[in-house]
């Protein structure tokens, strides 16, 4: 594998919200990849932005047993339901029942305070409370994923992100995709087993979401090769405390070989390139699109925000040589993300290389993927028909 195709070691008051909050440029820095795929769908209304900060609020104080908190933000949130709920269902597409989505929430709410209030009522510490948290959080999970389905009812029929025609010739992602990784041990790994705090599992499973409104051509370019079978039973390349990457095929091309784009051309082994792709939170959502061929600093935009940022464990970035902008083909990198190594729109990623993606479920594994273990299927499960091929 070649080290140099690794990363080096709305209207104005909704954009502004959602900007602040994707970026982690506020008070705290937004770990959460559901959340960050929240911010990343191309949607405008004010006041779902504003329902999401007060759900995603109280996942955080329960995590943090400001038990009062999330009480008072399932409150908030009923009555943001209550009082909004017909200038959110106005934004929604006239094919999807908004109006049920969020009458749906409202056993989950109920839920999620009945588990709130029995955790107030039990020991510091003891099991019951324990138990009782885990009831609320499983709650409050429900209504997020609700909120997730009433955002995506949002989107505008036929939304398409803006992309140069130039890039007509090269797959293209028009929305979203959900893939699926399983992983096994290499042949020379020290166990066959997956360590994941002191947990064994025989396999990794890894779902991500790649999204097609931020990066449509880096993530058409990932999801037909995940079609295409280009990343079974590859092995991982690189693991080293910061990123876990693949995508280099064995031979001496580095990356995918077929009829490369017109515009972007091919690597030297014949590699099909693709054009680096950055969407800045400024810029989205509108019909100006990514920032293509180069970086936010090469273009004087240094210190802006992107729409998605490599803020969250697992955030899936695009691989290239340092100083080639388009030399980036199949390769890609999982970031294993520090808040003090790699802080959100302070690093060495975020505008230099693109993120198309977050791991959404299984991202733990990622702490015990090394060097030679195999991907043995690697499969698009949902939003195939996305997909546009030239």
């Amino acid at each position: 594998m070649q080290s140099s195709s690794s990363p080096p070691p709305l209207p104005l008051q909704v954009v502004a919200l959602a900007k602040e909050k994707a970026s982690g440029s506020g008070s705290r820095v937004n770990k959460d990849a559901d959340s960050l795929l929240r911010y990343g769908l191309p949607i405008t209304n004010k006041e779902v932005r504003q329902l999401q900060s007060t759900i995603e609020t109280i996942n955080i104080d329960l995590g943090s047993k400001r038990k009062a908190a999330a009480l008072d933000g399932v409150k908030k949130t009923k009555s943001q339901l209550t009082q909004k709920s017909s200038s959110m269902t106005k934004a929604c597409r006239s094919d999807v029942n908004c109006d049920q989505i969020i009458a749906d929430m409202d056993g989950p709410l109920s839920d999620l305070a009945a588990g709130i209030a029995a955790s107030q009522d039990a020991f510091t510490g003891s099991e019951q409370e324990r138990t009782a948290l885990d009831k609320a959080y499983a709650a409050q999970q429900k209504v997020a994923s609700l909120l997730t389905k009433l955002q995506e009812a949002m989107v505008p029929a036929g939304y398409k992100t803006t992309v140069p025609s130039d890039y007509n010739d090269l797959p293209q992602l028009q929305g979203r995709a959900t893939v699926e990784f399983v992983l096994k041990k290499g042949a020379n790994a020290e166990s066959n087993q997956f360590d994941v705090n002191g947990v064994n599992y025989p396999e990794a499973k890894m779902t991500m979401i790649i999204d097609g409104y931020v990066a449509p051509v880096t993530g058409g370019n990932f999801v037909e090769l995940v079609q295409k079978g280009f990343y079974n039973n590859m092995a991982i390349q690189r693991s080293d405390g910061f990123v876990v990457q693949t995508g280099d095929p064995e031979g001496e091309a580095v990356g995918y070989v077929a009829t490369p784009s017109k515009s972007v051309g091919a690597g030297p082994k014949g590699e099909r390139l693709i054009p680096l792709e950055i969407m800045l939170s400024k810029d989205y959502p509108g019909e100006e699109g990514a920032l293509y061929e180069t970086t936010i600093d090469d273009d004087g935009r240094g210190g802006e925000a992107t729409v998605l940022p490599f803020s969250s464990y697992g955030a899936m970035g695009w691989a290239r040589e340092e100083y080639s902008p388009n030399s980036g083909s199949s390769q890609f990198f999982w970031l294993l993300f520090d808040s003090d190594l790699t802080p959100a729109g302070k690093n060495l990623l975020d505008g230099n290389y693109p993120c198309f993606g977050y791991v959404v479920k299984g991202a733990d594994f990622l702490s015990d993927i090394k060097e030679g273990d195999v991907i043995t299927s690697a499969k698009v499960t949902q939003g195939a028909q996305n997909l546009k091929l030239p």
